[in-house]
């Protein structure tokens, strides 16, 4: 009935659409199988994209020619830029967003992708053949072929819904969930986990008391995730606000806790560390005498609310009684309780770092059956998957992103080499590179890379070549300027600092502490001529501060990229057997064979892995 695919990529969440989209870009004929087309895209969570860490994912999957930043701004109801006072290093975009609006969005984008294909059904085995991936088959009995496929199952594998003392099957509440895979891969030799995830309440803001609450509205001069010229900044926002639990929410939600699976062992699964449910942090917490809860809007034209902090599976009595306690909530009413679900994943150390599982030939995994939580890293992962699936079936070689070029690259070797036990979410501190690894300069570092897989058109790329070819401009316009004392002493001596005494380069200047570049433009009428002639726009400006600033310190992660690049480049050897090395412990003999590195680096930053085991290593490769 269908016919033969080049891709066929299975789910269509934020991992999915990824992949699809990529893979049909680069010119694969690709099939995306989802249960619901009326959900393609849906923000099962939270409505809100980015956040630290996360907002840098999105900004480098844009500068790659990927989707989630586009349709991020064509959505978006809320943006702002987080750790503004700390360096910029840990400034992190994110954005609330409209979720109709954004799935939507999602949804015309794919549709406008040619060699993209849709199928509503049920993926319940994939076809393997001489250890290798050449089909699906579906819940209708229907077999498509194709020459790989790609799995984005969310939490829909074995998903299991747990509220109170309620459990029930499905991967979101009013979703089945997906039976028959997981037992297929685990036949074929696969090893499987559960995780836990949940989510909040979402109520009716006509019940919610906002003049009791901390309104928290955008940026007063909102960005947008995007790059390029397709999306503009927003021009009206809508305001979250904050508001916190207190003793008598944490007593009556207490009252729960012989109800709550998470206590009573009907959940035996680990759940997000960084996002832990409200009953969670009570207990865990229990020092601490309040937690925030934020009310964040569900779009332009919806009284729904989502109360982020406040995931529970409690019963869905004792969550309102106790929402009922918190300031502005007093009279609150949900339309739909919190909820946990636990869901199947695969230790992602089967996998290679294209993603392609090490078992079975051209099968990916991408999202959340890799162990991952979070629209971001699941959206990153889905980009790389959909571009190596694409190079594998054309005999390409695969596309690999180093951890000092992406948080994606740190993302996919973190997982791919260390494994992980409970859901991984992205955070700045993982990146041993982050100030190489910034939110605005991820067009600088990786739209090339973009531009050369096809993924990036040529009027978007021409973007980031002006982009570069006027911060070099201003760069060096900037360091033969000079400033004198009756153009910016009343500056500084407004902003607490030192004034100079006689002419000084401007890079001296901007080099100090809470000194921008535009207090010099302010004063400057040569430096602001210039940007007036040149069309210098604010990223412009942005990335020269940055560069200024941080130049020693830029420099410094630079060289130290390189030394790690001495030891990436000494590769393994893919049939060598650590079992014949005498010196190395039984632990690493086995730690060495399971994970497979394909490189030195890569096996100093396994789990267990002595710098004695690599030396070991050096020996035998001959360094």
């Amino acid at each position: 009935m269908l016919k033969k695919y080049d891709i066929i990529v299975v789910g269509a969440g934020h991992a999915g659409n990824e992949a699809a989209a990529s893979a049909a870009k680069m010119g694969s004929n690709v099939l995306l199988i989802t249960m619901n087309m009326e959900t393609i895209g849906q923000m099962s969570c939270n409505p809100a994209i980015g956040g630290i860490a996360k907002g840098q994912i999105v900004r480098e999957i844009d500068a790659l020619g990927g989707l989630t930043g586009v349709v991020t701004d064509l959505s978006a109801i809320q943006f702002k830029l987080l750790n503004r006072s700390k360096g910029p290093a840990m400034w992190s975009p994110r954005a609330q967003c409209d979720r109709k609006l954004f799935s939507n969005n999602w949804r015309k984008k794919l549709e406008q992708i040619k060699n993209l294909d849709f199928w509503q059904d049920v993926v319940v085995e994939v076809i393997v053949k001489k250890n290798r991936a050449i089909g699906v088959k579906t819940s209708m009995g229907l077999e498509i072929k194709s020459n790989a496929v790609i799995l984005n199952s969310g939490t829909f594998l074995n998903g299991s819904i747990h509220l109170g003392e309620k459990q029930f099957g499905g991967g979101r509440m009013g979703e089945r969930a997906v039976t028959g895979i997981t037992a297929q891969l685990e036949s074929l030799g696969f090893n499987s986990g559960r995780m836990k995830t949940g989510t909040p309440a979402r109520v009716d803001g006509r019940s919610i008391d906002f003049s009791k609450m901390e309104e928290q509205p955008g940026d007063d001069s909102p960005r947008k995730f995007s790059y390029f010229n397709e999306t503009k900044a927003l021009e009206k926002q809508k305001s979250c606000f904050i508001t916190y639990t207190n003793s008598k929410t944490h007593d009556v939600l207490k009252g729960g806790f012989n109800r709550s699976p998470l206590f009573n062992g009907a959940i035996e699964s680990i759940g997000p560390r960084y996002c832990p449910s409200i009953e969670d942090k009570i207990n865990r917490f229990s020092h601490r005498p309040r937690h925030q809860i934020f009310a964040e809007p569900e779009g332009w034209n919806t009284i729904e609310y989502y109360i982020n902090g406040f995931s529970s599976s409690l019963p869905e009595e004792v969550q309102l009684e106790g929402l009922r306690t918190i300031i502005g909530f007093e009279n609150a009413k949900m339309f739909r309780p919190g909820y946990a679900v636990e869901y199947d994943y695969f230790q992602p150390t089967q996998l290679k770092h294209t993603l392609e599982t090490k078992l079975i030939d051209n099968l990916f995994f991408s999202g959340q059956i890799n162990g991952t939580t979070g629209y971001e890293e699941a959206a990153g992962q889905g980009l790389m998957a959909g571009i190596n699936a694409h190079l594998k079936c054309n005999n390409e070689e695969g596309f690999v992103l180093s951890r000092d070029e992406a948080y994606i690259g740190v993302l996919i070797d973190d997982l791919i080499t260390k494994g992980t036990d409970e859901p991984y979410r992205m955070f700045t501190s993982r990146a041993e590179y982050r100030i190489l690894l910034r939110q605005d300069n991820a067009d600088l570092r990786l739209s090339k890379k973009g531009y050369d897989l096809g993924l990036l058109k040529d009027v978007d790329y021409k973007v980031v070549l002006i982009k570069k070819e006027n911060t070099k401009k201003l760069i060096r316009y900037v360091k033969s300027l000079s400033v004198s004392p009756d153009e910016i002493n009343d500056t500084l001596e407004r902003k607490g600092t030192s004034k100079i005494k006689q002419k000084v380069k401007a890079p001296s200047v901007i080099s100090r502490p809470g000194i921008l570049i535009n207090d010099i433009v302010d004063r400057s009428e040569r430096l602001k001529a210039f940007i007036n002639d040149n069309r210098l726009n604010y990223a412009c400006l942005e990335q020269v501060e940055i560069d200024i600033k941080y130049s020693g310190y830029i420099d410094r992660e630079k060289e130290n990229a390189k030394k790690l690049k001495r030891l990436e480049y000494v590769k393994i050897p893919e049939d060598i057997n650590y079992f014949k090395f005498s010196s190395l412990s039984n632990e690493s003999k086995e730690k060495l064979n399971e994970i497979r590195p394909v490189d030195i680096g890569q096996a100093s930053r396994i789990s267990g892995i002595k710098p004695s085991d690599i030396s070991i290593l050096l020996i035998y490769l001959g360094r």
